[in-house]
């Protein structure tokens, strides 16, 4: 009888060496796929999603991608083991995937569940200690492989049983990739452009902006944390933050991410990126909005200006004077 295994795969040369490892020993994988705003990995302007696919695709092998969703964002506030040097909730991330992926086990019709992780390769969730917390908080005990460093560990049930070839079985540990390589060059694994993955969770110019999220809203949303990504974040009132486009297609995606009653600004007399106003508005806010905006023009500075200012497609032009200078930006700057 052919054993089934389910694999967490990120596209990186980790857990798709760890999936090679599975099918060279005849065990039928099928890959399982994570998505959220705070991925890095990205490859030919793919991310992390499509580079899992494209690994499931070559390996021939059936792959689900589920978004990590709301629940994942609340661990992000509030993570039970805490924070690495940013706002990295690392052990806390691994428990909620493997959770996922104990839940999709019976529907998959997986016999146990592979990683790519490397024992001490990170810091905070992969040290033995927290490897056996993650294992026990996520229901997974003595069906979690890890074939990367499995000799580094007791036998698991698919080794106890045989159905996996304990000798066969890798003993690869800490930060180093050398190994790595070496073992994709021996399986003939080619094309993998994000050998160490990323998140931007322990970015510093990125955590403040996930900190004001958490700051300033009540019932968090994926796509507030999808826009971080986007343009220049300022916080002009409790509920209310502006984002500048800083480009034309940033403008554009800006403008094609707005929900009704939020508002759009454009300097009327030049060249301007786009503005957007996200929460509560006022003509006070948006008066600071504007003038924002103008610092990212060419506008002569100290002249009144002329601002289009677009809700839901009811426009009208308000004017402001261009007297904002770079310390007074920084104010509002997240």
């Amino acid at each position: 009888m052919q054993r089934k295994a389910l694999a967490l795969l990120s596209g990186g040369l980790d857990s798709t060496l760890a999936v090679k490892v599975m099918l060279e020993q005849g065990i039928a994988v099928e890959a399982l796929n994570f998505t959220s705003p705070f991925c890095t990995c990205t490859a030919k302007n793919a991310g992390c999603k499509s580079e899992a696919v494209r690994v499931a695709q070559e390996f021939d092998i059936p792959i689900k991608v589920m978004n990590k969703g709301v629940e994942y964002l609340e661990i992000v506030r509030r993570p039970k083991h805490g924070y690495g040097k940013g706002l990295n909730p690392c052990i806390d991330c691994r428990i909620f995937l493997l959770r996922k992926a104990k839940e999709y086990m019976a529907e998959s019709g997986a016999d146990f569940v592979i990683t790519g992780e490397v024992l001490g390769q990170r810091p905070m969730s992969q040290r033995r200690d927290t490897l056996r917390v993650i294992e026990r908080e996520s229901g997974l005990e003595g069906l979690l492989l890890r074939p990367l460093s499995a000799k580094y560990f007791e036998p698991t049930l698919p080794e106890q049983e045989g159905w996996v070839d304990r000798s066969k079985l890798l003993a690869i540990k800490g930060r180093s990739r050398k190994e790595q390589m070496q073992l994709a060059d021996e399986l003939e694994v080619k094309n993998y452009p994000c050998p160490a993955g990323g998140c931007l969770l322990t970015e510093v110019s990125f955590v403040s902006k996930v900190r004001d999220v958490f700051d300033h809203t009540d019932q968090l949303d994926l796509r507030d944390f999808r826009l971080l990504k986007l343009g220049r974040h300022f916080r002009v009132g409790p509920r209310t933050k502006v984002l500048i486009g800083r480009n034309e297609a940033e403008n554009e995606v800006l403008t094609n991410a707005m929900q009704p009653s939020e508002a759009a600004l454009r300097w009327l007399e030049g060249g301007s990126p786009t503005g957007v106003v996200l929460g509560e508005q006022s003509d006070d806010l948006i008066s600071v909005a504007a003038k924002i905006l103008l610092r990212y023009t060419k506008a002569d500075t100290g002249r009144e200006c002329a601002v289009k200012y677009t809700v839901d497609s009811n426009e009208r032009i308000i004017k402001v004077i261009n007297d904002f200078d770079e310390r007074r930006i920084e104010e509002f700057r997240i």
